[in-house]
């Protein structure tokens, strides 16, 4: 069974002086700024959702991948089994989610660029989205802080939520209805 172990970190408007201090830091881009498009299945009850499990079918240049994901386990860390696969047809999949009673719950955007250095055990995303940009880091939890305080980040810093949470709880905020976060919207 694999685990997904991360953390965001919220990062203000201009990016400059964060890739300048990933550079310092010896992290290098390892794949370029592209569009992702996610789009999570659920079913009629929510079944997923409820349980703290997610489905995902995420677009990035050529390339698709379907996510399962399971629930959130107690940790300082946002930590949780995943599975992924590659597949070349994400609209036949989508298809077959469908029929099988799995439809699209929610719709998120975001710009993402893949930084790692040499030798590196974990990752570092650096994401821009609808609602402001942050810092995923990937990695074992002793690799993601030293990391986070080699960026200048503090425990208190972490945000183990996802982007669908923290786009709900911007526009609930604002006492707006909550949609799919898009760029266009």
């Amino acid at each position: 069974m694999a685990f997904e172990i991360e953390i965001k970190l919220r990062l203000p408007d201009r990016l400059g002086k964060i890739r300048r201090i990933l550079r310092e830091q010896g992290f290098r881009i390892v794949k370029r700024r592209s569009l992702e498009t996610n789009v999570l299945f659920d079913n009629v009850k929510h079944s997923l959702g409820k349980h703290g499990k997610l489905l995902r079918i995420r677009r990035v240049g050529g390339h698709s991948l379907l996510t399962f994901k399971g629930p959130r386990l107690r940790s300082k860390h946002k930590k949780r089994e995943e599975i992924e696969i590659e597949f070349p047809e994400p609209d036949r999949l989508q298809e077959i989610l469908d029929k099988i009673g799995f439809h699209p719950v929610f719709r998120y955007e975001k710009y993402r660029t893949e930084y790692s250095a040499r030798s590196s055990p974990g990752k570092i995303m650096l994401d821009e989205t609808p609602i402001g940009n942050f810092l995923e880091i990937e990695g074992s939890a002793s690799w993601i802080d030293r990391t986070s305080k080699r960026l200048g980040f503090k425990h208190d810093d972490y945000l183990k939520v996802s982007y669908g949470f923290l786009y709900r709880t911007h526009y609930r905020r604002q006492g707006k209805r909550v949609k799919d976060m898009l760029f266009r919207t």
